[in-house]
């Protein structure tokens, strides 16, 4: 009995190494939410929403030592042929570093909550792609304020709130 259950531990314990082999590596940008539970908006809609400066703003990057960055920021969007871009007038500080380090950018935006609601059930999680072409630079600026330099990102994918 001794000689079986020792090589049945033998043989679970040559499994596990391909057992390790057989599990996808999990993509923690992707798989942090795979089920939604609250609204989301696209479109012109998300677009006005944004615009209206009223909700709830943030912007994640990764830190160079791979922890989370968010920082609460009031956005602006914009649209060029179809193709929404965010407007974020950041002064220097992590996030900005983050960026020249090559951090990914997602965006959050929450409407406030419906009346007699407690906390948001609306809004979208944005992933962002920093704009580089610069004649659509060129063209960005042209919706931003006089003297102002903000960056432009362009809105790659959106998800609900979640």
């Amino acid at each position: 009995m001794k000689k079986m259950l020792i090589l049945t531990l033998v043989l679970c314990l040559l499994a596990l190494p391909a057992m390790a082999e057989a599990v996808p590596e999990a993509d923690a940008f992707t798989s942090a939410s795979v089920n939604n539970f609250y609204g989301g908006i696209e479109g012109d809609e998300l677009m006005n929403a944004i615009n209206s400066y009223s909700g709830f703003y943030a912007v994640a990057s990764v830190n160079p030592d791979g922890t989370p960055n968010v920082g609460f920021y009031i956005y602006g969007c914009v649209k060029v042929d179809d193709v929404y871009y965010l407007q974020l007038g950041l002064s220097p500080n992590q996030t900005t570093a983050n960026i020249d380090n090559g951090s990914e950018l997602v965006a959050m935006y929450a409407a406030l909550p419906a009346e007699g609601a407690t906390y948001p059930t609306s809004g979208a999680r944005m992933n962002l792609k920093k704009v580089e072409d610069e004649a659509l630079l060129t063209k960005l600026l042209e919706s931003a304020p006089q003297g102002y330099a903000p960056l432009y990102y362009e809105v790659t994918l959106v998800r609900p709130l979640g």
